[in-house]
Parts: C-alpha cells; structure tokens; sequence
C-alpha cells in the first residue's frame, strides 16, 4: 500500500499539470508548434472555449454572417465561415481503433473529413471533435479518457481552423440563422413519396421559398416541397397546397408496411404517420374475413386486407380517391379482391354494405368495418340503426366496427365513447375498446373506438331517416402540425 499511493498522487499531479498547461494555452492563445494544425487568431478562438468554461453553455459550432438574416432568396456563398474546432494530434497507426472508441465526441458533420493530415508529418493525423462535446481536457468521459490513456495519447486538445459552407450546415443551422430571432424555426416536414409538406406559420410566410429550397437541398430524393393552407375547405378532405421550391409534380409514389400506392398528392388524403395504425388493423385480420372500408382513400386498409387473404369491399366518396384506390388494386394485384364504390358514405352502408352484410353474417369469418374518417365518422354510426330486418337476428356473426375520431376533451377515451353510443342510441360502456391512434396537435387526440354491434341496434324498429343522404359539409379545421 505504501508503494501504490506515491504511484497515485504522482497520476493526480501529472492530471493536473496538463489541465493547467491546458488552459494556460488556452487563455494565452499560444501558437501550436509548427507541424501542427495551423492557428486562428485570439479574437477567434478565445471565445469559443471561454464560453464554456465561464458560462456552462456548450459553445456553438456555427454563427452565421449577420449578412443571412431577413434573407428571402438563398444565396448559399454567404454562409461560408472559418470556425475553430478541437482536435487530437493522434499516430496512423492507432487512429481506427481510437475513432470508435471517440465516435459519440468525433466531429459529425454533412461533408466535412473529421480526420485531417498534419502539415510536415506523415505519421500522425488529426481527429477533428465536437466543439459542444468537447472544449477541454477534463470533457472525456472515463472510457473515453482510458482509451487515450491506453494508445498513450495525452489528453491534448489542439485547434483546427475548419471552413464550414453552406453544404456543411443543418437546415435548422440555416433557418435560425436566416428567420428573425426569437421566433420559432420550422425545419420539420411530413414526406409523401419525392414530396415534402410543411405546415408554415405566418412569420414564416415570407421565407416560404427559401425555407423550401434549404429542405430540397438538405433532403436527397426531396424534389418538391409544398405548404398546405390551414383549412380544409373541400367536400373530399384534401388540403390546398402552394408548391414553395422544385418541382409541380404531385402525383407521388410511397411504399407503406410492404404495398407500393400512387396517387396525386394534392387531390387525395394521405398521411405517412398513419402507418402504424393500418399495420395494427390488418394484423386483426384473417385470411377469408370481409373488410367493408366506409372511407377508403387510395387504399391504406383495403389493399394490405386483400393481400392478407380478405374480400373487401371499398367506398370513398372523392372520386380522385376512388381511381387511385382502382389503380393501386392492380398495382398490387389485388384488384380481383376487391369491390370499389364512389358513394357518400351514408349511402354506402345503406346500399352495397346493407345488401351484402345478410349472407356475410351468416358465414363464421368475421366482418370488419372501418371508418376512418375521423372528423365525421361518429356521426355516421347512426347509418347501423335499424338497418337490417329483424328476422335475420337469430344465430348470426355480428360485424365489428373500427371508427375513429378526433377528441379535444380532457379523457378522449371517455368522449368518444359517449358520442359513439350516442349515435348508435346505445351505451357501449363496458362493450368496447378505445385505442389512443396519435397526439394530432395539443389537446387534440385521434382515437379509434372498435366494439361488435349490438343486436338491439342492428336490428332495432327505429331507423335513421336523412333526406339527403350526403356526407355533413366540411368543417374549417386547423391543419394538423408537422415536426421530424
């Protein structure tokens, strides 16, 4: 024991001298030995390290010109800067193995070499780091000191000056830089296919093509960038949309859970969030089920419910939706399973739905209806009431119902639950269960209600009579936020 403390007390010295030499160098700004990484100024690099060291704040490795902000039109050549990064003096012959175990403090960045020659030596290179990682010694965390400690490289931070262009900088990195300060920075987008969807705020309005140029150049395979509007003013669901940068070509192709769609982006609905849910559906089903799609768009439930073995039967009431929903059943060979109608939807379940659901019931393969049309299709539950003669109530397999809806109440299970029974002039307490879908906004859920219709409803003397079967006119709603 005597031997080893002397052995320690002389590790804890050493530490501390090269810590002090450390911010000696830094806080001097001495010049690196020759055939080392060239230097920057004082006026430069002091700041950068000082920040950390006095505020706790991790220094920033970009500042754009104050020549970019209020800028409309892209002009990428204004962007460029020299900024000051930490680097380790490291032997080629290590350098590897090092890189991985440095990787989560390695400099990361679009274009940029984080390993650089030594100007004068062939034998070392230089491993570029993060300067919000990495602004001192004493930043390394115990492996990654060990790891030092085992090549024998001296925990040494050297500084490297680093051009940084456009091509190098995050779309945040440009937005922030670009919009007025202080306000918020919209660089999350939806993507459909080769086209991405923003939703802009009004501060942001007049940087719209610039904002949609730095998401095109920032996102390989983006060729068109569109905002939607914040209303749904159309009897079909689809949002207006401005294309802000690329090109006008909105017909896009998506591949979803293994099933290729297409269809033209600013006439249908789509949204690439739904995935999981069409996935969780389909995976209720079995092979010889029917499907009945209330609301089937271009086909997210019906062709993968087809493919799984299902006779579907397919409505949607656009009738851009209805010739894409043909064209994607042939895409993927399905076409033969599945029956399409352009019907209101109301009309749907009181004719094809009405007509069939009889010898589908008596059969012993389960009958699944979807409703997705989450704005409305509480209110169509009623279409159920009475819509079956009662001699058929005997010995039959009910249908079950999937249907959604949107809820802004503080317990959104317990709302659409009540206005499900209410519409079906039932209580569903205790015969349902409710799937939280996703968070579309704040205070805003989409949640999908699923129960078997009950007997009394499906077969019950008192029907819903509408004089105009239609779906209700649209309702202005605010477009639903978009982020990464």
């Amino acid at each position: 024991m005597l031997r080893i403390v002397p052995s320690i007390f002389s590790l804890l010295q050493i530490q501390n001298y090269v810590k002090s030499r450390y911010r000696y160098r830094t806080l001097c700004s001495v010049v690196l030995q020759p055939d080392r990484a060239s230097t920057c100024s004082e006026s430069v690099s002091k700041p950068m390290l000082e920040q950390h060291q006095h505020s706790g704040m991790d220094p920033s490795l970009y500042t754009a010109p104050p020549e970019v902000r209020g800028m409309t039109c892209l002009d990428k050549e204004v962007f460029s800067q020299t900024v000051i990064v930490p680097a380790l003096r490291v032997p080629k012959e290590v350098l590897n193995k090092l890189v991985k175990s440095l990787k989560k403090v390695a400099l990361q960045r679009p274009g940029i070499r984080r390993v650089v020659e030594v100007e004068g030596s062939d034998d070392d290179r230089l491993l570029l780091l993060d300067p919000a990682s990495v602004s001192s010694p004493g930043s390394f965390s115990d492996a990654e000191a060990e790891a030092l400690q085992s090549f024998g490289i001296p925990q040494e931070l050297q500084r490297y000056e680093l051009r940084l262009t456009y091509d190098n900088l995050k779309s945040e990195e440009v937005l922030r830089a670009v919009l007025p300060e202080g306000q918020d920075v919209t660089s999350g987008f939806s993507r459909v296919g080769h086209i991405a969807h923003m939703n802009l705020r009004e501060h942001q309005l007049p940087y719209r093509n610039l904002i949609g140029q730095v998401i095109m150049d920032k996102n390989p395979g983006v060729t068109c960038v569109v905002n939607k509007t914040n209303t749904i003013d159309s009897a079909y669901r689809n949002f207006k949309m401005e294309v802000m940068a690329g090109e006008e070509n909105m017909v896009a192709k998506v591949r979803e859970n293994g099933v290729t769609y297409e269809f033209d982006f600013s006439r249908v609905y789509w949204n690439p969030r739904l995935s999981t849910e069409h996935e969780r559906v389909v995976a209720l089903l079995k092979r010889g089920d029917t499907v009945l799609d209330v609301f089937a768009g271009v086909g997210p439930f019906a062709i993968p419910a087809a493919r799984r073995g299902c006779t579907v039967l397919a409505n949607d009431l656009n009738p851009e939706s209805h010739r894409w929903l043909q064209h994607n059943c042939k895409l993927n060979k399905v076409e033969r399973k599945v029956t399409t109608f352009n019907l209101d939807g109301r009309a749907f379940i009181h004719g094809p739905l009405k007509q069939q659901l009889p010898v589908m019931m008596k059969g012993t393969a389960c009958v699944h209806v979807v409703m997705n049309l989450p704005a409305l299709a509480l209110e169509f539950l009623d279409a159920f009431r009475g819509l079956l003669d009662q001699g058929l109530s005997c010995d039959v397999n009910l249908p079950q119902v999937h249907c959604y809806g949107f809820s802004k109440e503080d317990d959104p299970q317990k709302d659409v639950v009540e206005r499900a029974s209410a519409s079906l002039g039932f209580s569903l307490e205790g015969l349902c269960s409710v799937h939280l879908v996703r968070n579309v906004a704040p205070n805003k859920e989409m949640m999908c209600v699923s129960f078997t219709i009950p007997k009394e409803v499906l077969f019950s003397r008192e029907s819903t009579q509408t004089e105009a079967i239609e779906e209700p006119a649209p309702k202005r709603q605010r477009c639903e936020a978009t982020t990464n």
